[in-house]
């Protein structure tokens, strides 16, 4: 299992698809401009906001090139405070290590706050497999799960569905929703209060990732706007944390950049309304077992890099979809990934490598504007990421019309005659095709061009003919 949805398209076919929904786009196009206000209004009240995104690019950018050491020195910090760390290098072996910790419980049923890592690996498929009822807490997750649905955004995952689409999936689906129950947002959370309310009481595992590691300490951090996650981390006997390894960060002190940069360009909120950390076990208090799996997964692929990497130093803040004019008119669902929009165009090829159709053509997923750079709160060059994973699915393949037309130009450019004769050749072409000044459609795969666009028609002679015809 991995972080793909099973059976999805190439983005471009799968795009397609997206765009002929009128609905979809409708919800996107609300959503994400409601974010990307909320986002604006908050950065521009730090005078020091740029200071903030170097601070955490550089942060990251030590941690990845040192991740070995400050992996182990989380280890011995987590183990001395009385939690168990298990690593696993993919997800097959990371699923293995979750049930077979749950099955040691006794339990079958566990609750689980919002993870992409959990997401990624196939989890709670993996569990159901394994006999084991997983139970999302997170009311964007649980929407999601109750829809038989998949996530299309990283920090909303139901960002595609509207107040009366929920109704409907909770009316269907949740046997304590009243059957009066409205389209208010109010109703809607209080209808899902209810039914988590006794899962929170009753379960005695819960399942978590994290969105920092603190080596110094051994310390996990969750942060989220409902309290679902503090009920989960602190009411079962057991907790068990899946994290991705490039999650760690050395220090408390780096992580107070990360506490300002987060919620800033996550929700558009000067803070986060529940910050949870924990550190390992304590008596009386909290969960009395605690295990933390470390998850690669491709993480180390990615890590080889040197143009890559930076990806790894993403926090998950879902700002560069917000503003992503691609994602905003196909959603998430398209990319196939838990992991859409502009940081699921790099890291999924980065993760899996470029040879499967799918992953080869998220890198094309991009109009390359730079809103995504501008927005990354860690300053990864996404653009950059790209054009560098766009040559590499060239290297990968013998024949692709790159390649060709690359070898054409050569061949043509190399020699001032036969440039000149296609010159010539292009503008009778050109004004063959042409009506009023305009080429409206080129022939066979060129129409893709002019599709989208009008084709100025080309001029009646060459500068190349011009000059000679005028400085004989």
């Amino acid at each position: 299992m991995s972080a793909v949805f099973v059976g999805m398209p190439k983005f471009p076919e799968a795009a397609r698809g997206a765009l002929a929904d009128t609905q979809l786009r409708r919800n996107l196009y609300r959503a994400t401009r409601t974010i990307r206000g909320k986002r604006a209004a908050v950065v521009g009240e730090v005078p020091d906001w740029e200071e903030l995104r170097e601070a955490g690019r550089a942060i990251k950018e030590h941690t990845l090139r040192n991740l070995d050491r400050y992996l182990e020195q989380l280890e011995r910090a987590v183990t001395a405070a009385g939690g168990q760390v298990h690593w696993a290098r993919d997800a097959a072996e990371a699923n293995r290590i979750v049930i077979d910790l749950v099955r040691r419980t006794g339990e079958r049923e566990v609750v689980k706050v919002k993870s992409m890592a959990t997401q990624e690996i196939g989890l709670n498929e993996a569990l159901e497999h394994a006999g084991i009822a997983a139970y999302e807490t997170d009311l964007a997750e649980l929407i999601v799960q109750l829809g038989d649905d998949r996530p299309s955004h990283i920090l909303v995952p139901a960002i595609h569905r509207n107040r009366a689409e929920i109704r409907e999936i909770f009316l269907r689906r949740m046997p304590s929703a009243p059957r009066d129950l409205t389209d208010d947002p109010r109703e809607l959370a209080e209808a899902a209060r209810r039914h988590l309310r006794e899962k929170f009481l009753t379960a005695k595992v819960a399942i978590s990732g994290a969105n920092f590691m603190v080596a110094e300490t051994g310390t996990l951090v969750v942060v989220e706007s409902e309290s679902n996650g503090r009920m989960c981390l602190t009411l079962p006997k057991t907790l068990i944390s899946v994290v991705g390894i490039e999650k760690v960060v050395p220090t408390w002190q780096d992580l107070e950049v990360f506490l300002q940069l987060l919620p800033r360009s996550s929700t558009g909120e000067r803070m986060n309304p529940y910050t949870s950390t924990w550190t390992g076990v304590t008596a009386g208090d909290g969960p009395r077992e605690f295990h933390l799996v470390l998850l690669d997964n491709g993480r180390t692929r990615a890590l080889a890099d040197p143009v890559g990497r930076q990806a790894l130093a993403c926090i998950r803040c879902s700002a560069c979809l917000n503003v992503c004019p691609v994602y905003e008119r196909t959603g998430g669902h398209a990319y196939g990934s838990v992991y859409p929009g502009p940081i699921g165009a790099i890291l999924n090829p980065l993760l899996h490598g470029v040879s499967s159709e799918w992953d080869a053509s998220l890198p094309y997923a991009s109009s390359l504007c730079g809103a995504c750079y501008d927005v990354c709160p860690v300053k990864i060059d996404i653009p950059k990421v790209l054009l560098h994973l766009r040559s590499r699915v060239v290297e990968a393949r013998r024949a692709t019309p790159e390649r060709l037309a690359m070898r054409a130009a050569q061949y043509v450019l190399s020699d001032p005659g036969r440039l000149a004769r296609v010159q010539r050749l292009g503008i009778w072409f050109g004004r063959l095709l042409a009506r009023r000044g305009r080429i409206r459609r080129l022939p066979g795969p060129l129409a893709r061009w002019t599709d989208a666009r009008d084709l100025p028609a080309p001029p009646a002679e060459t500068f190349r003919d011009w000059w000679e015809r005028t400085h004989r």
